[in-house]
Protein backbone atom coordinates (compact mmCIF):
# COMPACT_ATOMS: atom_id res chain seq x y z
CA UNK A 1 0.00 0.00 0.00
CA UNK A 2 1.07 3.53 -0.61
CA UNK A 3 0.64 5.07 2.81
CA UNK A 4 -1.18 7.87 1.03
CA UNK A 5 -2.80 10.58 3.08
CA UNK A 6 -6.24 9.49 4.23
CA UNK A 7 -7.55 12.75 2.78
CA UNK A 8 -6.47 11.70 -0.73
CA UNK A 9 -6.23 7.90 -0.96
CA UNK A 10 -4.72 6.23 -4.00
CA UNK A 11 -7.40 4.19 -5.77
CA UNK A 12 -6.59 2.00 -8.73
CA UNK A 13 -8.92 1.36 -11.66
CA UNK A 14 -8.50 -2.06 -13.24
CA UNK A 15 -7.42 -1.06 -16.74
CA UNK A 16 -7.89 -4.24 -18.74
CA UNK A 17 -11.17 -3.36 -20.46
CA UNK A 18 -14.21 -1.16 -19.87
CA UNK A 19 -14.96 2.35 -18.58
CA UNK A 20 -11.49 3.07 -17.20
CA UNK A 21 -11.10 6.76 -18.06
CA UNK A 22 -14.58 7.60 -16.83
CA UNK A 23 -13.88 6.08 -13.42
CA UNK A 24 -10.47 7.78 -13.19
CA UNK A 25 -12.08 11.18 -13.82
CA UNK A 26 -14.89 10.54 -11.32
CA UNK A 27 -12.51 9.37 -8.58
CA UNK A 28 -10.21 12.36 -9.05
CA UNK A 29 -13.19 14.72 -8.87
CA UNK A 30 -14.38 12.91 -5.71
CA UNK A 31 -11.09 13.57 -3.94
CA UNK A 32 -8.94 10.51 -4.60
CA UNK A 33 -5.74 10.02 -6.56
CA UNK A 34 -6.72 7.59 -9.33
CA UNK A 35 -4.28 5.39 -11.24
CA UNK A 36 -4.75 2.69 -13.91
CA UNK A 37 -3.86 -0.82 -12.69
CA UNK A 38 -2.90 -3.75 -14.92
CA UNK A 39 0.18 -5.35 -13.30
CA UNK A 40 0.62 -7.35 -10.08
CA UNK A 41 2.95 -4.71 -8.62
CA UNK A 42 0.31 -2.03 -9.25
CA UNK A 43 -2.34 -4.17 -7.52
CA UNK A 44 -0.12 -4.29 -4.44
CA UNK A 45 0.59 -0.55 -4.46
CA UNK A 46 -2.91 0.95 -4.26
CA UNK A 47 -5.14 1.55 -1.24
CA UNK A 48 -8.28 0.35 -3.03
CA UNK A 49 -9.52 -0.68 -6.46
CA UNK A 50 -12.40 0.04 -8.83
CA UNK A 51 -13.59 -2.68 -11.20
CA UNK A 52 -15.23 -0.84 -14.10
CA UNK A 53 -18.18 -1.62 -16.29
CA UNK A 54 -17.38 -3.60 -19.41
CA UNK A 55 -17.58 -7.29 -20.23
CA UNK A 56 -17.07 -9.51 -17.21
CA UNK A 57 -15.84 -12.59 -19.06
CA UNK A 58 -13.31 -10.57 -21.06
CA UNK A 59 -12.05 -8.87 -17.90
CA UNK A 60 -11.70 -12.19 -16.04
CA UNK A 61 -9.73 -13.74 -18.93
CA UNK A 62 -7.49 -10.69 -19.28
CA UNK A 63 -6.88 -10.67 -15.52
CA UNK A 64 -5.58 -14.21 -15.83
CA UNK A 65 -3.48 -13.30 -18.89
CA UNK A 66 -1.93 -10.31 -17.08
CA UNK A 67 -1.30 -12.41 -13.93
CA UNK A 68 -3.44 -10.18 -11.72
CA UNK A 69 -6.31 -12.60 -10.99
CA UNK A 70 -4.75 -14.22 -7.93
CA UNK A 71 -3.15 -11.01 -6.57
CA UNK A 72 -6.56 -9.32 -6.82
CA UNK A 73 -8.29 -12.17 -5.04
CA UNK A 74 -5.68 -12.08 -2.28
CA UNK A 75 -5.91 -8.33 -1.73
CA UNK A 76 -9.72 -8.36 -1.70
CA UNK A 77 -9.78 -11.34 0.68
CA UNK A 78 -7.27 -9.46 2.84
CA UNK A 79 -9.63 -6.51 3.27
CA UNK A 80 -8.71 -4.09 0.45
CA UNK A 81 -11.76 -1.94 -0.37
CA UNK A 82 -13.12 -2.37 -3.88
CA UNK A 83 -15.99 -0.95 -5.88
CA UNK A 84 -17.50 -2.71 -8.89
CA UNK A 85 -19.96 -1.18 -11.37
CA UNK A 86 -21.98 -3.50 -13.64
CA UNK A 87 -19.35 -6.02 -14.83
CA UNK A 88 -17.42 -5.09 -11.70
CA UNK A 89 -20.36 -6.25 -9.58
CA UNK A 90 -20.16 -9.65 -11.30
CA UNK A 91 -16.41 -9.84 -10.66
CA UNK A 92 -16.88 -9.14 -6.93
CA UNK A 93 -19.68 -11.70 -6.53
CA UNK A 94 -18.99 -15.08 -5.01
CA UNK A 95 -21.61 -16.72 -7.26
CA UNK A 96 -22.76 -15.99 -10.83
CA UNK A 97 -25.87 -17.21 -12.63
CA UNK A 98 -26.02 -17.33 -16.46
CA UNK A 99 -22.25 -16.97 -16.75
CA UNK A 100 -20.20 -18.60 -19.48
CA UNK A 101 -18.82 -22.06 -18.86
CA UNK A 102 -15.94 -21.91 -16.38
CA UNK A 103 -16.44 -18.23 -15.60
CA UNK A 104 -14.46 -17.11 -12.56
CA UNK A 105 -14.68 -14.04 -10.35
CA UNK A 106 -12.42 -12.25 -7.89
CA UNK A 107 -15.06 -12.82 -5.21
CA UNK A 108 -15.38 -11.24 -1.80
CA UNK A 109 -19.06 -10.31 -1.78
CA UNK A 110 -21.39 -13.01 -0.44
CA UNK A 111 -23.95 -12.45 -3.18
CA UNK A 112 -25.42 -14.32 -6.13
CA UNK A 113 -25.71 -12.18 -9.25
CA UNK A 114 -27.49 -12.89 -12.50
CA UNK A 115 -25.42 -11.84 -15.50
CA UNK A 116 -27.26 -9.73 -18.15
CA UNK A 117 -30.35 -9.96 -15.95
CA UNK A 118 -32.02 -6.85 -17.39
CA UNK A 119 -31.63 -8.11 -20.96
CA UNK A 120 -29.50 -7.37 -24.00
CA UNK A 121 -27.93 -4.08 -25.10
CA UNK A 122 -31.22 -2.98 -26.68
CA UNK A 123 -32.91 -3.38 -23.27
CA UNK A 124 -30.61 -0.83 -21.63
CA UNK A 125 -32.49 1.83 -19.66
CA UNK A 126 -32.21 4.64 -17.12
CA UNK A 127 -34.02 5.04 -13.81
CA UNK A 128 -33.91 7.09 -10.63
CA UNK A 129 -32.75 4.93 -7.72
CA UNK A 130 -32.60 5.74 -4.01
CA UNK A 131 -29.19 4.61 -2.75
CA UNK A 132 -28.59 4.13 0.97
CA UNK A 133 -25.64 6.25 2.10
CA UNK A 134 -25.94 8.68 -0.81
CA UNK A 135 -27.37 12.01 0.40
CA UNK A 136 -29.80 14.13 -1.55
CA UNK A 137 -32.07 13.20 -4.41
CA UNK A 138 -32.27 9.79 -6.06
CA UNK A 139 -29.33 8.72 -8.21
CA UNK A 140 -30.04 8.76 -11.95
CA UNK A 141 -28.82 5.28 -12.84
CA UNK A 142 -27.79 3.96 -16.26
CA UNK A 143 -28.27 0.20 -16.75
CA UNK A 144 -26.45 -1.39 -19.72
CA UNK A 145 -26.75 -5.19 -20.03
CA UNK A 146 -26.73 -5.02 -16.27
CA UNK A 147 -26.73 -7.77 -13.65
CA UNK A 148 -28.92 -7.79 -10.59
CA UNK A 149 -28.44 -9.41 -7.21
CA UNK A 150 -30.56 -12.55 -6.79
CA UNK A 151 -29.48 -13.33 -3.23
CA UNK A 152 -27.40 -11.80 -0.45
CA UNK A 153 -25.61 -13.60 2.35
CA UNK A 154 -25.31 -12.57 6.00
CA UNK A 155 -23.44 -9.32 6.47
CA UNK A 156 -24.30 -7.92 3.03
CA UNK A 157 -26.20 -4.64 3.14
CA UNK A 158 -28.70 -3.83 0.40
CA UNK A 159 -28.15 -0.24 -0.73
CA UNK A 160 -30.68 0.08 -3.55
CA UNK A 161 -33.56 -1.63 -5.34
CA UNK A 162 -35.27 -0.81 -8.63
CA UNK A 163 -38.79 0.56 -8.29
CA UNK A 164 -41.41 -0.08 -10.96
CA UNK A 165 -41.40 -2.03 -14.20
CA UNK A 166 -40.77 -5.71 -14.77
CA UNK A 167 -37.70 -5.65 -12.49
CA UNK A 168 -39.48 -4.00 -9.57
CA UNK A 169 -37.78 -4.80 -6.29
CA UNK A 170 -34.56 -6.20 -7.74
CA UNK A 171 -31.42 -5.41 -5.75
CA UNK A 172 -29.02 -3.18 -7.73
CA UNK A 173 -26.52 -1.95 -5.12
CA UNK A 174 -24.88 -3.65 -2.15
CA UNK A 175 -22.10 -3.25 0.41
CA UNK A 176 -20.32 -6.06 2.24
CA UNK A 177 -17.11 -8.02 2.61
CA UNK A 178 -15.12 -8.84 5.75
CA UNK A 179 -14.72 -5.16 6.68
CA UNK A 180 -17.72 -3.77 4.76
CA UNK A 181 -15.24 -2.32 2.29
CA UNK A 182 -16.76 -3.81 -0.86
CA UNK A 183 -19.38 -1.82 -2.78
CA UNK A 184 -21.10 -2.87 -6.00
CA UNK A 185 -23.76 -1.38 -8.27
CA UNK A 186 -25.58 -2.81 -11.27
CA UNK A 187 -25.53 0.63 -12.85
CA UNK A 188 -22.84 2.99 -14.19
CA UNK A 189 -22.43 6.18 -12.10
CA UNK A 190 -19.24 6.94 -14.03
CA UNK A 191 -21.38 7.78 -17.09
CA UNK A 192 -23.69 10.39 -15.56
CA UNK A 193 -21.46 13.05 -14.00
CA UNK A 194 -23.06 12.41 -10.57
CA UNK A 195 -20.09 11.89 -8.23
CA UNK A 196 -22.02 10.78 -5.14
CA UNK A 197 -21.48 7.02 -5.50
CA UNK A 198 -17.76 7.57 -6.09
CA UNK A 199 -17.67 9.94 -3.11
CA UNK A 200 -19.31 7.23 -1.00
CA UNK A 201 -16.61 4.78 -2.02
CA UNK A 202 -13.79 7.27 -1.42
CA UNK A 203 -15.17 7.73 2.12
CA UNK A 204 -15.22 3.92 2.56
CA UNK A 205 -11.54 3.86 1.55
CA UNK A 206 -10.61 6.70 3.89
CA UNK A 207 -12.26 4.87 6.79
CA UNK A 208 -10.18 1.76 6.02
CA UNK A 209 -6.80 3.54 6.20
Amino acid sequence: MTGASTSRPEIGVLALQGDVREHVRALEAAGARAVPVRRPSEVEAVDALVLPGGESTTMWRLARTFDVLEPLRARIAGGMPAYGSCAGMILLADRVLDGVEGQETFGGLDITVRRNAFGRQVDSFEADVEVDGVPGDAVHAVFIRAPWVEQTGPGVQELARVKGGAADGRIVAVRGGPTQGLVATSFHPELTGDLRVHALFVDVVRQSL
